[in-house]
Order: structure tokens, then sequence, then C-alpha cells
């Protein structure tokens, strides 16, 4: 629906400004009236920056788990919505966040819920965070919504950060190595090798190796790194199909060590969800379809909704889980449990603070065993390269005298 801006004259003549979403000119002007505005100037909203630049348009995680622990306790204090939305956007720092809070209380000023006013901006407001909002608007617990939305999107964020942590430290040596490689392969070595072709001489086998690996590399380092580039372009185009997505995820999931973590991962990730999507009163099936939709793995949101396809013919939610092999017995066991005592949320937050935990197990140790493993690689590499360097001049006599 079109965005105005308008300037008027209230009750008492003081001049004020704002925005108001409506279908036409007519309808805003007639909407403003209404209110006992008097409108003065009104024409539609124009276009911002943030909206010719895409890539402006981003509000990070801790930005939104700010303003919804704001939204939250003044909600808490018995400020009214509208009030709070204007509180809120006035202290906002980032331009197109401000925007948007600027936008949704407009949406609720004509009327929306909430979660509607929400659900305009998928990019930041995900489905999870706006059906979670809408139930808690419904049951009338939307301070209480608000917290559970909070605190699960601070445990998702520390989630992701030690996943990402788990990745960070061998891919800077990997990169490190590389750069390293690269300089030793297209400056050093060619000094080196002047140096040797003056002395004359049959060179080392380990030497002449390296000679010629030198020699290949200047010869195609474009093409080397061209290939890496068109590479990581092949992947990216493959995530945006539905297949190729499915067949990475596949394989990220076998793979020897870090497969173990992104299942522990992605268990963390269904219990926190569902646990909280339940407590504030969303019903299991659209649960299980928005648990499945943010689980960040095709081949898990394959398995999910497999499990909601059962639930949906009377199955408990336990069975299905059983006949998939994310989850250890220990997960199903105590799916059941909390289904039989109807205290399946506050099982499903245990198990989700168990495999928590067992991810900051699994990344500490594999920190822990990533360390030694790529010093002797990178140092592996780089000593082999300097010693078949220095064996000519190990041996500058017999060089020499050849």
């Amino acid at each position: 629906m079109p965005v105005y801006v308008w300037e008027g004259k209230d009750a008492h003549g003081k001049v004020i400004s704002g925005q108001i979403e409506a279908s036409n000119i007519g309808m805003a002007r007639f909407i403003l009236r209404r209110q006992g505005i008097i409108p003065t100037k009104l024409s539609p909203k124009k276009k911002t920056l943030s909206e010719y630049l895409p890539f402006l348009q981003s509000v990070k995680e801790r930005e939104l788990v700010i303003f919804t622990r704001q939204l939250t306790a003044m909600i808490g204090a018995g400020v009214p919505v509208i009030r709070a939305l204007d509180v809120l956007q006035a202290q906002q720092k980032n331009k197109y966040f401000k925007e948007v809070i600027q936008d949704i209380k407009t949406s609720v000023e004509a009327g929306s819920s909430l979660a509607e006013a929400f659900k305009k901006y998928p990019r930041i407001f995900d489905d999870l965070f706006v059906n979670m909002i809408a139930a808690g608007e419904t049951g009338g617990v939307l301070e209480q919504t608000l917290d559970r939305v909070a605190t699960y999107k601070e445990k998702a964020a520390a989630l992701k950060k030690k996943l990402k942590g788990a990745m960070v430290y061998p891919a800077i040596t990997l990169f490190v190595a590389i750069a390293v490689l690269t300089v030793i392969l297209i400056y050093v070595i060619p000094s080196f090798q002047k140096i040797f072709v003056d002395f004359g001489g049959e060179l080392p086998a380990p030497t002449q190796f390296v000679i010629n690996l030198s020699k290949w590399f200047r010869g195609n380092y474009g093409y080397i790194f061209g290939s890496i580039f068109v590479l990581i372009a092949v992947i990216k185009i493959l995530r945006k199909t539905e297949k190729g997505s499915y067949y990475l995820d596949n394989f990220l999931l076998k793979l020897p060590v870090f497969g173990n973590l992104l299942n522990k991962t992605a268990i963390a990730r269904f219990a926190r969800t569902l646990s909280t999507m339940l407590q504030s009163g969303v019903p299991i099936l659209q649960s299980l379809e928005i648990v499945a939709k943010t689980s960040g793995n095709k081949v898990i949101e394959e398995w999910l909704f497999k499990v909601k396809e059962e639930v949906s013919k009377g199955a408990t939610l336990a069975t299905p889980m059983s006949t998939i092999k994310l989850f250890p017995p220990l997960v199903v066991q105590m799916t059941a449990v909390g289904e039989e005592t109807g205290e399946l949320e506050n099982m499903l937050s245990k198990v989700a603070d168990f495999f928590e935990e067992e991810v900051d197990a699994a990344v500490e140790a594999l920190t822990s065993m990533l360390e030694p493993m790529m010093m002797v690689f990178l140092g592996g590499i780089i000593g082999g390269l300097v010693v078949a360097l220095y064996l000519p001049i190990f041996k500058l006599g017999s060089v020499v005298g050849g």
C-alpha cells in the first residue's frame, strides 16, 4: 500500500507531521481528517537512497535483538505500541532500520497488527519472528513473546558465532599458506634460480622440482586463481538451485569432522526453535514448517518436512524422528518423554541446552586438533621449499666442482 508524507494542524492548532499508509491520496486525507488533523501538505513518500541501493538495506542481528529487547521493556512498562515504536525509531542509528520502524509504525496506525507490519520486511523479520508475534498478539501475551523472540535470537546468534569460529582458524591458515607459497614461487625461487645457473652443474632433484614448479606456477598462476574464482562462482550458482543446494548440503553433512559438528548444530537449532515457538502458542504443524524452512540445510529441511507430514497424519513427534538419522536416540527419547508428560517445550529446551554445550565441546576439540595439523601442514610445505632451495648451497662444493 502506498505511503504518504503529511504535514498539518491538530485540534489545538499545533503543526505536526508524519507518514500514513492509504490506498490513495484521497483516502489518506480522509483518514487524517477522521483523526482530527487538517492536512496542509500531503504527497507520496519519495524513495530513499537505500531503496535504490539494495546492499544498504541491512539490519544486523544485534540491532534486531536490541530493538526487540527495548520494545519488550517498553510494552512491559505499559507504553502503547505506537508510542514505543516512535521512541525506538527516533533513537535508531541505522538509517535503513529507522525507515523500516517508521513504516511499521505507520502501518500499525493505519490498523494493521504488529505481526502484519513486520511481515512486510521478511529480510529483517523472518517467518519465525512474525508467527511468534502473531501468536503473542492473539493470546494477549505480546510482552512474553517478544522476550522469548529476543532470547531465541541471542542464542541462535551465539550458536552461529561458535560454528563460524570453528571455520575461521583453518580458513585463515589456508589463506596465509597460499599467500606465502605464491610469494615464494613467484619472487623468491626465481632469485635462487639465477644463483644456481651461475654455479653450473647438476642440481639436486628436490631443488630442480621446486624450480620447475615455480616456472609452471609463474606461467599459469592466472589460470589457477581464475579457476578458483570460477569454482566459487559455480558453488554460489549451485547454491541458488534446489538440487545444487541439496547436494552441497548433503556433502557438508558427510564430511568426517565438520559433518558431526553441523549435525549437532542442526539438532540444537531444531530443538531451540521448536521449543520457543511452542511456548509462544504457535501450532505444532506450523512450527515444524517454520523450523524446516529456517534449518539452513536443504537435506535437514527435507527430513523435517517428512516429520511434519507424519505428525499431520496423527503420529507423535517422536515416532517419525526415530526414523531420521539426524536425531540420535537420546533426542528421540527425550521428545517422547516430553510428549507423554505434556512438557514437550521444556524437554526440547533441555535438548537444545545439551547440544549447544556439545557444539561448544566439539568446536574446542576441533580447534585443538586443527591447530597442530595446520601448523604441520604449513611448516611442512614452507620448510620443504626452503630446504630444497638450500640443498645446492649445502652441497656447494660438489655443485661448483661439477
